[in-house]
């Protein structure tokens, strides 16, 4: 029987940093602690496992098979222990949640359940692989947005919103003045992205199924920026939000999708070994306004999603995934 070995957290959190930057005197200056002292924090962790965890030499730190082995399970249980702090000394801290998905604005969802109980305290993540780092060094409670690949294990999502998108169109667009479009006449047209298209999932996903080929892509700077952008060009188009308000712009116009109508799927993501006392109540909150709100109904011979998953509810499936 193997002898139990009790963990320095101090150790454990010296040889993540480390192990994540692959740098000595970076990992020291995110802890606030010297070089020496990370050295020896990361020796002494070594020591008790009778296990060399990082290779130092004239190439750099780099991970040994041991080490690789280690890292991912020293992450789990040093999130564990700062949730088990945070339980004991902050329960009525405000939640904190990351959101992300460039001109999709999930705060808008977010704000008709952001009163009361739970607070929130709201961040801004990159992207999903950026919120997924995140959640797993339990850096924030929870993330907001679309949730679109193969999810590490140890998280779960819960879809709570469908939400319609139309083309937003520049106005000598030939389809500029139609009542609505169906997705494949714009196959003829430039879909601008505000990013790189292969990293914005839905867009992309909407491109390849409706056989539009040219693209242009810019930065996300806003949305004002945004449809200064997609007016440069007759031949441009995007999707935004069918309900979100757009500021006036003489070379805008807006149109609703439909045969199919594209639905952008929102989830709540979390880790699914506890986590905030509060997660549960906005869990509950956003279930209610989903419900209250018709946020989840769609009808497959209508609406278009780019993935579907089956239905479980409270596990990471949901009914019509992203």
């Amino acid at each position: 029987m193997e002898t139990a070995v009790d963990l320095d957290l101090a150790q454990v959190r010296a040889f993540i940093q480390a192990a994540e930057v692959l740098h000595f005197g970076h990992a020291a200056e995110e802890l606030s602690i010297s070089q020496q002292a990370l050295s020896k924090r990361i020796a002494r962790l070594e020591s008790t496992l009778g296990r060399r965890l990082l290779d130092r030499g004239g190439g750099g730190v780099r991970l040994t098979e041991a080490g690789r082995r280690f890292l991912e399970p020293a992450r789990q249980a040093l999130a564990a222990a700062d949730l088990a702090v945070a339980a004991a000394l902050e329960a009525h801290r405000p939640l904190r949640i990351d959101v992300w998905g460039h001109l999709y604005a999930p705060m808008r969802t977010l704000a008709q359940v952001a009163t009361g109980e739970p607070r929130l305290e709201l961040g801004h993540g990159r992207d999903l692989p950026s919120v997924i780092t995140a959640l797993s060094r339990g850096d924030i409670d929870a993330a907001f947005g679309r949730v679109h690949a193969p999810l590490p294990a140890g998280l779960t999502h819960r879809l709570v919103r469908l939400e319609p998108v139309d083309a937003i169109l520049h106005a000598g667009h030939p389809l500029a003045n139609a009542t609505a479009i169906r997705p494949a006449q714009l196959r003829d047209g430039v879909l601008w992205t505000p990013g790189a298209l292969h990293r914005l999932d839905f867009l992309h996903r909407f491109a390849t199924a409706f056989g539009i080929h040219e693209h242009a892509e810019g930065t996300n700077l806003g949305l004002d920026h945004f449809l200064a952008d997609v007016a440069v060009d007759p031949r441009r188009f995007s999707l935004l939000p069918a309900d979100l308000p757009l500021p006036p712009h003489p070379a805008i116009r807006s149109v609703p999708l439909i045969d199919p109508t594209p639905l952008y799927a929102w989830s709540l993501l979390w880790r699914d070994n506890g986590g905030h006392p509060l997660l549960g109540t906005l869990t509950n909150t956003l279930v209610t306004e989903a419900e209250r709100n018709r946020w989840l109904e769609h009808d497959s011979t209508r609406d278009w999603l780019p993935e579907r998953h089956s239905s479980d509810a409270g596990t990471s499936a949901t009914s019509c995934g992203p």
